[in-house]
C-alpha cells in the first residue's frame, strides 16, 4: 500500500478546480488518468522528471474511484487531505452550513485512537 500516492493524488486534485470537477463528474477516469499521467511525476519538479513504480493497489484504485473517503481513511489517508477536497466536490450539494464536515464525522465517528497511521 502506498499511502504517499493516495496523499499525492488528493493533494494534487485538490489544487486544480478543473481536476476537482473532473473527479467529482468521472471519479473512476480521473483516478485511471492520474496513475497513468501523474502518479509517476515528481513533486514541485519540472516536466520530464518523473519515477516509473508507483500504482495504486486495487482497493486504494477502488476507493479513491467511489469516492469512498471512510475507505481511505481506514488505509491511512491523510484525514485533512481527503476532508478538504471532498468538501470542495459535494458541500455544494447540502443546504445547511457545514452539513458535508459533519456528515464526514459522522462516518468516521466508529474509528477511536489511535487512528490509522497517518504517516507516509
Amino acid at each position: 500500500m502506498s499511502k504517499y500516492l493516495i496523499d499525492k493524488f488528493l493533494f494534487t486534485v485538490d489544487r486544480d478546480p478543473d481536476l476537482v470537477e473532473r473527479y467529482r463528474e468521472d471519479p473512476r477516469g480521473t483516478v485511471d488518468w492520474w496513475e497513468a499521467e501523474r502518479a509517476n511525476s515528481i513533486l514541485g519538479c519540472h516536466s520530464g522528471e518523473a519515477s516509473t513504480w508507483l500504482r495504486f493497489e486495487d482497493t486504494e484504485r477502488e476507493a479513491l474511484a467511489s469516492h469512498d473517503y471512510v475507505r481511505l481513511f481506514e488505509l491511512g489517508a491523510h484525514p485533512f487531505l481527503t476532508l478538504t477536497l471532498f468538501i470542495a466536490m459535494f458541500e455544494r450539494d447540502y443546504d445547511e452550513p457545514l452539513a458535508f464536515q459533519k456528515e464526514y464525522g459522522m462516518r468516521l465517528q466508529h474509528f477511536s485512537l489511535p487512528y490509522p497511521d497517518i504517516a507516509t
